[in-house]
């Protein structure tokens, strides 16, 4: 998947990714710490604006993006059903789950990334 095949999203969008990258939350924080240099063999980008929704974390090369739910997700069947129809692999895990159990978080998205890369998922 390339970031030049993914839907266009309104101008408005942009700005406020940027604001949420900027003030990330302590369980979205967390997890990027695990993440975000290659820790996993692959790049991820942190909310990354597609259509009229905003992912948490994608990594475009496997087309799986990471959903962290909090408070602010409202409509999460719909995003996801969106997601899905573009081809992403959606995984979702609440605040709680990955500010008490990151190995657990991270061996989860490890075990999905070998099975995209394999070919088992989608």
């Amino acid at each position: 998947m390339k970031l030049s095949e993914l839907p266009a999203y309104p101008q408005r969008t942009k700005p406020f990714a940027r604001s949420l990258r900027k003030n990330m939350t302590p369980a979205e924080l967390k997890l990027w710490g695990y993440i975000r240099h290659r820790q996993l063999k692959h790049r991820f980008r942190r909310q990354l604006p597609v259509g009229n929704y905003i992912i948490d974390f994608s990594s475009l090369q496997t087309g799986l993006a990471i959903e962290i739910d909090g408070g602010q997700h409202c409509g999460k069947e719909q995003r996801t059903r969106y997601l899905e129809s573009l081809g992403f692999t959606v995984i979702r895990f609440n605040n709680h789950e990955v500010l008490s159990n990151i190995e657990g978080v991270v061996e989860c998205i490890g075990e999905v990334l070998e099975r995209l890369e394999k070919g088992l998922e989608r």
